[in-house]
């Protein structure tokens, strides 16, 4: 069953949470540390003290609930998704996935521009958000791919693209190898090009500069990424206890996997984290990682990549077109991890001229809710 969804957060955990602000026990740090030691204490004391006095969540909150939100219960878990229908019947639909620390949110400023062409169906992760938190083992990227063809089924969608970016681009090749036959192709804004020697294919100069950065990754795994792979449950601790554990856990990845150009305001961050923070998802959120295997997954339908310069790496196309069947290759001077934040006008774009050459006029349609 599909049931009207309405985001309501009790006012007790909003004042919970300006309390729980208001006694932060804050660090010390060392004098002109800048980055050079994790992020700044400065600009971190500005943000809090910005969510506890300026950051209005009821204004974010009636604005979310102008978008039609839904939930069904899929494999004994939660789902929560939007559900925007185009003004043409006969259009594609598009299901948009986001990644980690991301959500639903991610997708708020191409909704407008991609519904002229698409139906969009854009779900929260189980685990994240309005769908969490998740009770058991297994929910790693190819059970969330399964979910998300259920969900396309009981909308009545019998052909969609997926798009996607970080785990949601994961989650959308692995759609695309759960059900190939209503999968017209997936879009993907983030795939990891991992060094080969016997590939046997020749690489640029750029090509070898992002397998170097790639090598690098590899050597020193980002702390945040060991720990959710090998202890979710301990961090979780420590963001869901802690409002300013939380906000920096997330402000940190957006500071570093963002374009300097990108303009993503406070409050975009702080509904964001708060949206973490108040479904309380921290752990359950961080098991993705632990869960999803760390292996390439086959994926049998046409592959659209948009490489955007800032993000965490950048894809080498020969290597990448050893394991995808791609048909569509974009290069970003500008841009980053969340590219549908950071640049909506391009992303869009990219994705309507990616999509629009799968499907014939007309060939789309379905979807009841």
């Amino acid at each position: 069953m599909i049931e009207p969804f309405r985001i309501d957060v009790p006012q007790a955990d909003l004042d919970d949470l300006a309390d729980r602000l208001s006694r932060t026990r804050w660090p010390d740090e060392i004098a002109g540390a800048g980055w050079d030691y994790g992020f700044p204490l400065g600009r971190l004391k500005e943000l809090a003290e910005y969510w506890r006095t300026g950051y209005d969540w009821r204004a974010q909150e009636a604005r979310l609930n102008r978008l039609p939100h839904f939930t069904t219960e899929i494999d004994g878990q939660n789902v929560h998704f939007v559900h925007v229908r185009s003004a043409n019947p006969d259009a594609l639909a598009l299901i948009l996935t986001h990644g980690w620390p991301g959500s639903f949110l991610e997708f708020l400023d191409v909704i407008e521009p991609l519904s002229r062409d698409f139906h969009l169906v854009i779900p929260s992760i189980p685990g994240y958000g309005f769908s969490g938190p998740t009770h058991e083992r297994g929910w790693d990227v190819g059970r969330v791919a399964r979910a998300w063809a259920e969900l396309m089924r009981r909308l009545g969608y019998e052909r969609y693209g997926a798009q996607g970016g970080d785990f949601g681009a994961g989650i959308s090749l692995a759609l695309g190898a759960v059900a190939p036959e209503r999968v017209v192709g997936a879009h993907i804004t983030y795939l990891p090009t991992r060094p080969d020697p016997d590939a046997g294919v020749e690489l640029s100069a750029t090509d070898e500069a992002r397998l170097a950065k790639v090598r690098r990754l590899m050597a020193d795994r980002p702390p945040y990424q060991s720990l959710q792979a090998t202890t979710p449950q301990t961090i979780g601790y420590a963001l869901t206890d802690s409002p300013v554990g939380q906000l920096v856990w997330i402000a940190e990845r957006f500071a570093q996997w963002t374009d300097p150009r990108s303009k993503i305001g406070d409050d975009r961050l702080l509904t964001g984290v708060s949206l973490y923070w108040l479904t309380a998802t921290a752990a359950s959120s961080a098991r993705l990682h632990r869960e999803t295997p760390r292996r390439v997954a086959p994926c049998p339908v046409p592959v659209g990549v948009a490489v955007f310069a800032h993000d965490i790496t950048q894809s080498v196309r020969p290597l990448a077109e050893r394991l995808y069947d791609i048909r569509h290759w974009s290069e970003f001077e500008r841009g980053g991890h969340f590219a549908a934040m950071e640049v909506p006008e391009l992303l869009a774009e990219d994705v309507r001229e990616f999509f629009l050459a799968r499907v014939p006029s007309g060939a789309g349609g379905g979807g009841g809710v």
